[in-house]
């Protein structure tokens, strides 16, 4: 991995074109051949980045741009679109590279690590018409859940938490803007499902258009919960 900070410029085109000024920020390239651009707010969310596949160059600037104060520009090519970030760079401040090694990923707690196999393997219970691509669909910034195909067409994420909140909202949404960039998986849209959903989340995600669905551990393992039944 490589950190640089950096006084720089960042344009991205695409299928959407968004431009931040200049200013001084991380600059994140993960070995798996992503890039991540951070400011010192905005908590934990880069406020751009461009997904793998993709290359990066480092090119020089133009005459215009070197009397900007450019020194190098940094072309990152997505390889399965036409999509392009362009960081134009005035100041490397300071820079760290170091090989972090292999990573065990994410251990979850037992319960949540069990509720995703069982509602892999009861895909019904989420939605009708769901078909298994695979758990743990890495992305550039985290691994998705579950991630299935629905059989109208588009691609299902689903985030699972034992207890849904507003965090778990806003990760499902970072993976849907993340995923619904890539033409072979859009249109993408999510599903928050957990065995107790807090009202204000509810809120948050049915407002985004993320559906909300409540899961029975016990129903899943083939349990009886000891929930009263009319029948």
């Amino acid at each position: 991995m490589r950190l640089v900070i950096a006084r720089c410029s960042v344009d991205y085109a695409g299928r959407l074109s968004s431009h931040l000024p200049l200013a001084t920020r991380l600059l994140v390239l993960k070995n798996d051949g992503s890039i991540l651009v951070h400011s010192d707010a905005g908590s934990y969310k880069p406020l751009n980045w461009m997904n793998p596949p993709c290359t990066i160059v480092i090119e020089e600037p133009t005459a215009d741009a070197a009397e900007f104060g450019v020194i190098e520009v940094w072309r990152v090519q997505q390889k399965k679109t036409d999509d392009v970030l362009l960081i134009s760079i005035h100041e490397i401040v300071a820079e760290l590279a170091h090989d972090l090694g292999d990573d065990p990923g994410l251990i979850k707690d037992g319960v949540e690590a069990h509720l995703q196999e069982l509602l892999a393997e009861q895909l019904h219970r989420a939605a009708e018409g769901l078909t298994l691509i695979r758990r743990e669909y890495m992305t550039a910034i985290g691994p998705v859940d579950i991630l299935a195909q629905h059989s109208e067409g588009g691609t299902v994420a689903i985030e699972l938490k034992r207890r849904g909140e507003i965090d778990g909202v806003e990760q499902l949404t970072r993976y849907l803007e993340l995923l619904n960039r890539d033409p072979l998986l859009a249109p993408v849209r999510g599903i928050f499902a957990a065995q107790e959903i807090k009202p204000q989340a509810r809120t948050l995600a049915e407002d985004r258009g993320i559906t909300c669905v409540v899961l029975d551990y016990d129903e899943m393992r083939g349990l009886d919960s000891g929930a009263p039944r009319l029948f």
